[in-house]
This record gives structure tokens, sequence and C-alpha cells, in this order.
């Protein structure tokens, strides 16, 4: 997420970083702080940014870095007129009072002018410790520390659109923080289109239109779309006359926004051609609460003295996982504009996976693939691919021809692979409780 937002906003990880990338504490390269207040106002995987002043790994280091980081940096924030705090953070350890002030006491080298308030300080500057990933094999000095002016955070934007006060929910609603880190991903901007094929209760087009893009959707079940039938609430029976996807954005303050939601079978596009969206993203259906389905047309043809007419009905059918996903690539390949992202979920039976079964295009490269465990057994990753080619009539079935689309076909079966994992549990449970 914060890869996709540094480069939306021009910034890059430093090249020390890269390698460390396991670490709680991450270096940046961003020209600006008015950029850095940009990042945190979109981001919900970081919760604080910090104009570094030095670090090292060990004390000595970092006292060091700190006299050598120019004086004429810091003298704007040690004015004698100021008020300041400093702020001790550690990683995987708790220091004690007595520990904390030791360590804020040898800092006082700094040209510090101002008076302490540790109530509501001008500047706070934190001092961060990084002990490394295992609990259980803790260091007694730290491997990395840092200090720093603290800049900004913020980790409201989850709260204030929490699902819980959503006013059209379903059963399978993204969670608010998810909705956000996928239009990050998908680097979506003001005035983009944004577009989701499985828009069920609309809430990833939330996340997407508060950051200023157009949206719309498509959804092959018409009550969803209409906001019609049984309530998801406790102790609501059926939806409210105004209980929509439109309903909801009105509710962020968002409406002006929302282009539409249609009823429609993804596996037959209604768009005419053209590269039409500058992200697409969605949340396909895997089969656990809601069954993926597509329209068959079946033709009847009756024929009659006269002439013969044909006839077309259509019945619901199923739509196998391996055909969403590649209709999803061959969509996203051909109606995304140069440069726009794809972010979807693909869902995953753990003890199966390889990177070779993660669909693939020709137009489309590969971003980042990201997990987000289920059960034991099962995970989902959330997939962004960015199109880097201009689709041509010749690209639309290429991946009919790929060695991979095989193997990843035997992911049709993820619901029989999900719900044997939780029989298989619930039956050990029962085994344990006898004994």
């Amino acid at each position: 997420e914060i890869t996709s937002l540094l480069s939306l906003c021009g910034g890059q990880f430093s090249g020390e970083q890269e390698i460390r990338v396991n670490s709680p504490f991450w270096i940046l390269n961003i020209p600006s702080e008015e950029m850095a207040r940009g990042l945190m106002k979109r981001t919900v995987c970081a919760k604080s940014i910090f104009e570094l002043w030095g670090h090292g790994k060990s004390a000595g280091e970092l006292y060091a870095s700190l006299k050598n980081y120019p004086t004429d940096k810091m003298l704007p924030y040690l004015q004698s007129d100021s008020t300041y705090k400093v702020h001790i953070h550690t990683f995987n350890k708790t220091l004690t009072q007595a520990q904390k002030i030791k360590k804020i006491d040898a800092l006082e080298f700094l040209p510090f002018q101002g008076k302490v308030n540790l109530k509501n300080p001008e500047h706070i500057f934190w001092i961060l410790e990084d002990y490394g990933m295992n609990p259980n094999d803790v260091p007694e000095e730290p491997i990395h520390l840092y200090f720093g002016r603290w800049v900004d955070g913020q980790r409201e934007l989850i709260e204030s659109y929490s699902v819980k006060k959503r006013h059209f929910i379903g059963n399978t609603s993204m969670d608010a923080c998810l909705s956000f880190i996928m239009a990050n991903h998908g680097r979506v901007k003001p005035n983009d289109i944004v577009y989701d094929p499985f828009v069920g209760k609309g809430g990833l087009l939330v996340s997407s239109a508060h950051f200023g893009a157009y949206v719309c959707g498509t959804d092959i079940d018409y009550n969803t779309i209409h906001g019609l039938g049984k309530a998801s609430r406790k102790n609501q029976k059926w939806r409210g006359p105004d209980e929509n996807i439109r309903a909801n954005l009105r509710q962020y303050g968002l409406e002006k926004y929302y282009l539409d939601a249609l009823v429609a079978d993804f596996s037959r596009p209604i768009w005419r051609k053209g590269m039409l969206f500058d992200a697409i993203i969605t949340d396909p259906p895997y089969g656990i609460r809601e069954a993926p389905r597509r329209m068959e047309s079946q033709k009847e043809t009756v024929k009659s003295v006269e002439r013969s007419t044909e006839n077309h009905f259509f019945v619901s059918s199923s739509y196998h996982l391996s055909d969403i996903f590649f209709d999803l690539l061959k969509f996203g390949a051909e109606y995304l504009v140069m440069g726009g992202r794809l972010v979807y979920w693909l869902p995953i039976y753990r003890p199966e996976y390889t990177e070779e079964i993660i669909p693939r295009h020709p137009c489309l490269k590969l971003i980042s693939n990201c997990e987000q465990l289920l059960s034991s057994h099962t995970s989902r990753r959330l997939i962004t691919m960015e199109k880097v080619k201009e689709f041509k009539d010749q690209d639309e079935n290429s991946y009919l021809l790929d060695g991979q689309y095989m193997p990843y076909r035997g992911h049709n079966s993820f619901r029989e692979k999900y719900f044997s994992g939780v029989t298989k549990r619930i039956a050990k449970e029962e085994k344990d409780n006898q004994k």
C-alpha cells in the first residue's frame, strides 16, 4: 500500500530500506513535508511519519548521526519560545520509566532551547528502537535506533467509515480498512473513474469516492442493486425503502461521485469498446457466503407455417472461479487505461499454493501479491496488476495458451476445500472434548 502511494506522490523507498522490509520502521525518500502529510491522509497501514534526524545500529551511531544533522534544519523547532516533548517507542520490548528518562537525558547535546510541555507541546520528538521480530529472542540492546520529529499520523479514517455504522450492508460487505487499502493499491486519485464488476453493497465504491474518484459498478443480483429483499442486520426483517448503494455514498457526503450501479452479468460485457476505467477494484464471489453465478442463454426455436421465431430466456448457472478471474484479467486488459490498475482478491487453498497459479495476462504486469490468512488451510491474496500494453484482438484468449491456466482450474473446488477444513476442525474439537 505504501509503495503504491509513494509512486503516486513521487516518493520512493531508500536503497538501504528495501533490504529490511520486515522492519516496522521504514525509511522513505519524500521530497517535501506537504507530500508526507498527503501520504498520511491516505494510508491505513502506516501509523506515523517522522522527519528523520539521525539513526544507527547502536546508541553511539545514533548520536554521531544526530551531530552530523544540519543545525539550520533543527533550529526552527528548538526555539526558546517553543514547547516540546520527547517520546520513546520500542518495538518488541518494554522499558521502565527510569530507562526511558535515561535515554532522553542522553540527548542533552542537542540544542533544545524551548520548554518541556508533556500535555500539549508544539513539537514532538521520538526515539524509535527496534529490538527485532522474534519475541522469544529479544536482544539486550536494540538492533536499530532512530530519532526524528513527528510530522503526522492518523487512524481515524477506518473508524469513521466503519461498516457497523453503514446504512446498507450485507454478509459480504468489505471491511473499511481493507477497502481503503485496495483503493490505495489502485492509486485512486481525484477525477478517476473506478469500476467494481461485482459491486454487491458498494463498499469498495465508498473508499474510492472518498479519494475523489467517480464510481460505478455492476452485479448480477437485481435485489442487491435495487436494495430489495431481506435485511442483513439483526432484528430487521426487510430492507428499508432507502437502503441501497447510493444511500451509502450519501451517508458520507460522496453522492456526487456516484455514477450508477447496473444489473449485469460480468461474463457478458455490456461496455462499448475502448479504455474506459482508471482502476478496477473488486472482490469476486468465491462461493463461501455467496455463490458465483452467470446467466446462460437457452434458445428454443418455435416453428410455424408462416415463420420461425427464436426466443431467448436466461437461467442462472455456475460460474467457475478460474473463469471469473480470467474474465476479469481479460476485461482489465481491454477496458483499463494505460497505467490503470486492477486490484482484486484471489482465494487460495494454502497446501496447494504456488505463485504459478496467479492468473496472468500479456497486457497486465503483476505489481504486488499480499496474503491475508482466513484459516490454517485457506487464505486470500490481494493481487494488484497494472496495464502496460495496449489490448489487441489477438490478446483476447491468449491465456488459454498459457501452461498455468490448467493448474489454476483446481481452485474451482475452493468452496469444497474450505468447508472440508472446517468440518475436520469441528470433528477434532469434538474428539478433544470427549477426552
